[in-house]
């Protein structure tokens, strides 16, 4: 089980690599599925590890790449697809309401890996909070609620070329737009507010260290 475990947080690394050039090229539909799988394989190695007790070092640190390369991989390029992209069906859709909160979410990720690796220096962890609905699951939810509603927009002009089902694919994609960028957005309160949390709790031991 160990092995399996560990094999999802590899596959979400690889699919956070495989989404680059699927955007890039266009192939929005494979973007789209590698994304939905990598986000339940995020899920599932967790619940799974936790299950099983086949918690280890090396999974661990597996699972945490795994997280933070899915996010910022798929976010820049998609925000940079989208910048392109949207303006064309939507005009006057401004390139930066999307471009904005990615470079401010992906600052935060770094910022918090910074205080980690300072405490890891001392010796001291900085674990992500055990709680059922901890402003950082919250952060990680709506991102992947964003970025999953964001892709799917993409693919929505290839259903507007089917007959019956053209009204329901613009109004999809409007939907999707819209829907994905608002909640781009609330995952960006979620992630300072996160980012705010973490803080308090670097000053704590800092103020520890002699």
């Amino acid at each position: 089980m160990k092995a399996f475990v560990n094999f999802l947080s590899a596959f979400r690394i690889a699919s956070a690599f495989a989404i680059i050039p699927t955007l890039l090229l266009g192939w929005y539909w494979t973007s789209f599925v590698l994304y939905v799988l990598a986000s339940l394989s995020d899920f599932f190695d967790g619940y799974l590890a936790r299950e099983y007790n086949c918690v280890s070092k090396l999974g661990g640190v597996m699972d945490h790449i795994g997280d933070k390369l899915l996010v910022a991989n798929t976010l820049i390029v998609l925000s940079i697809v989208l910048a392109f992209i949207l303006p064309i069906f939507i005009p006057g859709y401004p390139a930066w309401i999307i471009i904005v909160p990615t470079i401010l979410m992906i600052s935060r990720e770094l910022y918090i890996s910074g205080l980690r690796e300072f405490l890891g220096t001392q010796k001291i962890e900085m674990p992500v909070p055990k709680a059922r609905f901890s402003m950082g699951k919250i952060k990680t939810t709506l991102q992947m609620v964003a970025t999953c509603a964001l892709l799917f927009s993409l693919c929505m002009p290839q259903l507007v070329l089917i007959p019956r089902i053209e009204k329901i694919a613009i109004y999809g994609f409007y939907g999707l737009v819209w829907g994905g960028t608002i909640t781009l957005w609330l995952a960006l309160v979620a992630s300072i507010w996160s980012a705010t949390q973490y803080t308090k709790t670097f000053l704590g031991h800092l103020k520890k260290i002699k």
